[in-house]
């Protein structure tokens, strides 16, 4: 790993760390970090491609954010809600990459210790629920799309319907989301914009 790679990890952790919910109710697995070493799910200065946020934002909190996360990220703290990635940097090969990262996954997972996990990505999903459900952690059921490549509507929808069907449960049993149902725009706390 080159010193910039191991900057850009650092100051990704760093950034992850400041909105990681006390208590983390809703844990988000996601593939990797972005290529591109300046955009990361929890850099507040990210100002395009950056689908990823705003879809969990609007999925989460039922609003579409501005491009001031602060307190979009705050919100999401509020709530409980945290992402990590699958594997820690960049990957150029997800077949050789993923299979590598799961038994880390879920050693994180665990002291992480969220009331639940959702995959994010047909690949994440297809290598990571059987090992997390295996290992006792409270992982979702569901394989949602990445929300990109045209499948944001789809991975809207699948969120918003497994955030609100209190019959579904996790591989321990629990409910899945215990973020209680969907609010709608109008209800949901807005974010402070004054931060």
């Amino acid at each position: 790993m080159t010193d910039q790679h191991t900057t850009a990890r650092r100051r990704r952790q760093a950034a992850a760390a400041r909105w990681r919910p006390n208590r983390i109710r809703l844990l988000l697995v996601v593939e990797a970090p972005p290529s591109a070493l300046d955009r990361y799910f929890y850099f507040e200065d990210v100002r395009t491609h950056d689908s990823l946020f705003r879809h969990v934002v609007e999925a989460v909190l039922g609003e579409k954010p501005t491009r001031d996360k602060a307190p979009w990220l705050d919100a999401l703290r509020e709530r409980g809600v945290f992402l990590i990635d699958l594997s820690l940097d960049p990957i150029a090969d997800r077949r050789e990459a993923i299979p590598r990262c799961i038994p880390d996954l879920a050693r994180r997972v665990r002291r992480l210790r969220p009331a639940c996990v959702v995959l994010i990505g047909a690949a994440v999903y297809d290598a990571a629920f059987d090992p997390l459900a295996d290992a006792d952690l409270p992982v979702v059921d569901l394989r949602l799309p990445y929300p990109g490549s045209g499948q944001q509507r789809r991975f809207l929808e699948g969120f918003r319907e497994q955030l609100s069907n209190p019959a579904s449960t996790t591989t321990s049993g629990v409910s899945p989301c215990p973020l209680g149902t969907q609010s709608s725009p109008a209800s949901s706390p807005r974010p402070s914009r004054a931060e």
